[in-house]
């Protein structure tokens, strides 16, 4: 179902900043939580932050959607915070003092893909600066059998691997369907869009990232030959 995703396609990456002294100052409880739904002052600062931080919030238009929410997400899991729909006090300190996505694979090269499947988080470097971080839904370990023949379990495949091709739009492939997948195994594993992105691995195997994540993401890797790195 593709929902409101497809309004979001042409929202160009966000490279504002704000300072981190914003949030200096939430180290008592919020007085008024940041969720879903809300919109204000408070929220495009939020989205500001992120932003800043190379998370992916979407417009800087100070309405909490879909979009902000899972870059909150990206955001909970790298600083090791429970996956939560809001904004908890425990995020607006680390906020104000981020802590870096772990290095996987610093060898691999300085323009790379890194997914670390331990936190559900894509992390994408250029000459060793982080561009972007992005929530994941990965493989879920579940046991499937797939309607045109065979069986097995969902399982994202972890090492070093390198992107083979992309295909614009919605593809379909014998597990169903994929938005402008970058495939990196063959055009069988790929990271791609989907509409169903939880906070649970949820995916048969590829790396899926969120609708507006993926209407740019092919555009910022190299294709073919960017490394792509794995680790759990």
């Amino acid at each position: 179902m593709r929902r409101l995703w497809m309004s979001l396609l042409l929202v160009p990456l966000i490279a504002m900043a704000l300072p981190a002294a914003a949030f200096a100052s939430s180290s008592a409880p919020a007085t008024r939580t940041l969720q879903v739904g809300m919109k204000g002052s408070a929220v495009k600062a939020l989205q500001l932050r992120l932003a800043a931080l190379k998370y992916y919030p979407g417009s800087t238009d100070g309405q909490f959607g879909a979009s902000t929410l899972e870059a909150v997400w990206a955001f909970q899991e790298v600083q090791g915070l429970p996956g939560r729909d809001y904004v908890s006090s425990a995020m607006e300190r680390a906020l104000a003092h981020p802590r870096a996505p772990k290095v996987l694979d610093r060898g691999a090269g300085a323009n790379r893909i890194e997914v670390n499947l331990g936190s559900d988080v894509l992390v994408l470097y250029r000459a060793n600066k982080i561009q972007l971080i992005s929530h994941i839904s990965p493989g879920g370990g579940y046991y499937y059998c797939s309607p045109g023949g065979g069986c097995g379990y969902a399982v994202t495949p972890t090492g070093n691997f390198k992107t083979r091709v992309f295909m614009p739009g919605w593809v379909q492939v014998p597990l169903g369907e994929m938005y402008n997948p970058v495939f990196f195994i063959g055009t069988a594993f790929a990271i791609h869009g989907e509409t169903y992105v939880p906070l649970a691995p949820v995916s048969h195997g590829c790396v899926r990232i969120p609708m507006d994540v993926a209407a740019f993401f092919y555009k910022l890797v190299r294709i073919p030959g960017e490394p792509v790195i794995i680790r759990r």
